[in-house]
């Protein structure tokens, strides 16, 4: 990916509740550490072409750790985990460029959302993910949002 200056390192992530919930060690712990990696990784390939972020769906999904005993209606509730496709795509895509260190959730992702900066529903995954914007592309879709009269992004 460096040598091609270009590459995206895309982390599967939890919410931080389910970090800490008893029971959950080393799994919890280990997406913890995940998260960190995210960020400084981010930080140490800024500027190559390489992106990282993380991507959690949202809520409890329906993956092989649901156990066996849960029951039917508990197990509907669940996320589907195909859930997390329409932002992994976009992560890993050209029109991510630029987007790293960030941590989205994918329940929040809104694919019908206009591109804004060519980014179709990721402001709202962001937000909800409680990332923040770095500066730089803050300033350039703060201008975005002046033009077209909106509220610019958190």
């Amino acid at each position: 990916m460096l040598d091609q200056r270009w590459g995206r390192i895309i982390n599967i992530s939890m919410n931080h509740e389910t970090m800490r919930r008893t029971g959950f060690s080393p799994y919890g712990p280990s997406k913890a550490a995940l998260e960190s990696e995210t960020a400084i990784w981010a930080q140490d390939l800024a500027g190559t072409g390489v992106t990282v972020n993380a991507l959690l769906p949202g809520g409890a999904t329906r993956t092989g750790m649901v156990p066996e005993t849960v029951s039917g209606a508990v197990r509907r509730s669940l996320l589907d985990p195909a859930i997390v496709v329409p932002p992994l795509r976009w992560l890993a895509s050209e029109a991510s460029d630029g987007v790293t260190g960030a941590r989205f959730v994918a329940r929040a992702w809104d694919s019908s959302l206009p591109p804004a900066g060519g980014r179709p529903g990721a402001d709202a995954g962001r937000r909800l993910a409680g990332a923040r914007t770095p500066r730089r592309q803050r300033a350039r879709l703060l201008m975005t949002a002046v033009r077209r009269r909106r509220r610019p992004p958190p």
